[in-house]
C-alpha cells in the first residue's frame, strides 16, 4: 500500500492467526496460505481475511436477513447483505482519504453483522430472552464465534482463522468491553483480544461508516415503503437546510430524485466531517499501538455532527423503528424464533444431522448449539422451518 500512515495497520506485522500453522492452500497464490502474518503471493494477511468472509457461507446468508423490514417482498429493499457492502463502500472511502489498511477496513465492514439472526434486533431480542439462563445472546459476539468457530472450510482447524487485527476490531469496533458475554469471553480465553482497549483505526472507521450507511439508507427505505413522509424529515433543521439546498440546485427534478439526492448529499457531509475530525484527533500520534492505548475514541463525528446524528436516530426510531406496523412484525418475529427455540430445545430431532450431531448432552452447551444455528438462518429459512414444525405459516411478517 502506498502513502500508509504511520498508525495504520501492517499486514505484515499483524497480531498473528490463532492457528498459527494452518496450512489451506490459495487458489490464487498458489502456494500454502500465511499462518502467522508471512505474505506469499498477490494478497496481503488482510485480503486474505476479506476474501474468507466474502467466501463465507455466513455472508452469503446475509442476503436474505432483515436490515430494516422484516422478510420483505420488494426487491429494492436494503438487506444484511446490501448494507454490508454499503459500510464496506463507506469504510474504503474514508481509509484511504486516511491512510489506513483498506483491506482490513473493508474486511470488518463486510464482517461486521455475520452474527445477526433472521429478523434483526427483534430476533437478537428473542434469543437473548431465549439464552438468559445460558449467558445471553450478543450479535457481536456472536459475529466472532461466526468466524472462529462456526464458519470451518478448512480441514485443519476451526473457523476462518482470520488475523489477530480482524477479531480485535470485530469485538470491539464500538469501544473496549468491560463485560465480555460467555461467548466472547470464551473466544478471548483462546485467543486473547486485550478486550480493555481501544482497537485499530480501521475498526473505529468501521464503526462510523456503519452509522452512517444505516442513518442514511435506512431513511431511503422508509420513504420507499411509505413510513417516512418527506416533510417529517423536514421538521430536524439541518436537513431541512439540505433540502432547501437541494430544491435550489435541481428545482425541476422529480420529488423521488431530490430525495435520494437529500439521502446522498447527507453521507458526504457525515464524511467529510468525519475525516476533518479524525484528522485532528490524531496529529501527532506515530503508530497504531499508540492509537490502541489512546484510552478515547478517535475515529468519528465532530461535536456538532455527533449531535445532528443523534437527533436523526432519535427521529428514526419514533417515525420508523417504532412504527406501528414495524412493532407488529417484530413481534411476531420474535415469537417464531422463541418457538423455534423451544422446538428444538424439546426435541432435537427437529434439527438437520449435522447440527444435531454437535449437541452436547447439557447446558449451557446444547443450548448454545440451538442458538447457533437459529442465529445462521435466513428469514425465509426460519418462517419455513416454523412451519414445518408447527404446521402452520407465521403471518404478518412481511410489512412492505
Amino acid at each position: 500500500m502506498t502513502n500508509r500512515a504511520p498508525y495504520a495497520a501492517d499486514p505484515d506485522a499483524h497480531g498473528g492467526r490463532e492457528f498459527a500453522n494452518a496450512g489451506a492452500v490459495s487458489p490464487l497464490a498458489g502456494a500454502p496460505s500465511a499462518g502467522s502474518g508471512e505474505t506469499r503471493g498477490p494478497r496481503s494477511d488482510f485480503q486474505r481475511d476479506r476474501d474468507r468472509i466474502i467466501h463465507s457461507m455466513s455472508f452469503r446468508r446475509l442476503k436474505s436477513k432483515t436490515q430494516v423490514f422484516i422478510a420483505p417482498d420488494g426487491d429494492h429493499y436494503r438487506t444484511r447483505l446490501t448494507h454490508s457492502l454499503e459500510v464496506a463502500q463507506i469504510g474504503r472511502v474514508l481509509a484511504r482519504a486516511l491512510g489506513l489498511d483498506e483491506d482490513l477496513t473493508e474486511a470488518l465492514c463486510l464482517a461486521h453483522d455475520l452474527g445477526h439472526p433472521p429478523f434483526g434486533h427483534a430476533g437478537e431480542a428473542a434469543l437473548s430472552e431465549a439464552m438468559q439462563r445460558h449467558g445471553g445472546f450478543d450479535h457481536n459476539a456472536q459475529a466472532l464465534r461466526t468466524v472462529m468457530r462456526l464458519e470451518s472450510p478448512y480441514p485443519d482447524h476451526e473457523g476462518l482463522n482470520l488475523t489477530w487485527d480482524l477479531l480485535e476490531g470485530l469485538a470491539k469496533h464500538n469501544g473496549p468491553v468491560s463485560a465480555p458475554n460467555w461467548a466472547l469471553a470464551e473466544l478471548d480465553d483462546a485467543f486473547p483480544l486485550n478486550l480493555g482497549t481501544w482497537p485499530s483505526l480501521e475498526a473505529q472507521i468501521a464503526a462510523v461508516s456503519d452509522d452512517i450507511a444505516y442513518d442514511n439508507h435506512d431513511i431511503d427505505d422508509g420513504l420507499r415503503a411509505g413510513f417516512l413522509e418527506p416533510d417529517d424529515l423536514l421538521q430536524l433543521d439541518f436537513l431541512a437546510d439540505q433540502w432547501r439546498a437541494v430544491e435550489k440546485r435541481f428545482p425541476n427534478a422529480p420529488r423521488d430524485r431530490q430525495l435520494r439526492e437529500l439521502v446522498r448529499g447527507q453521507i458526504g457531509l457525515m464524511v467529510n466531517d468525519v475525516l476533518e475530525q479524525t484528522r485532528a484527533n490524531i496529529k501527532g500520534f506515530s503508530s497504531v499501538s499508540e492509537v490502541r492505548d489512546a484510552g478515547r475514541q478517535l475515529a468519528g463525528f465532530s461535536l456538532e455532527m455527533t449531535e445532528h446524528e443523534r437527533t436523526l436516530k432519535r427521529f428514526m426510531y419514533d417515525k420508523l423503528y417504532y412504527h406501528p406496523e414495524q412493532v407488529s412484525a417484530a413481534e411476531r418475529a420474535r415469537d417464531v424464533i422463541a418457538r423455534l427455540y423451544a422446538a428444538y430445545s424439546q426435541d432435537a430431532s427437529l434439527m438437520p444431522d449435522e447440527w444435531r450431531a454437535r449437541l452436547p448432552e447439557s447446558d449451557p452447551g446444547r443450548a448454545r448449539v440451538i442458538a447457533d444455528f437459529i442465529a445462521g438462518m435466513s428469514d425465509s429459512y426460519a418462517i419455513q422451518s416454523c412451519e414445518a414444525i408447527y404446521g402452520e405459516r407465521p403471518m404478518g411478517l412481511t410489512n412492505v
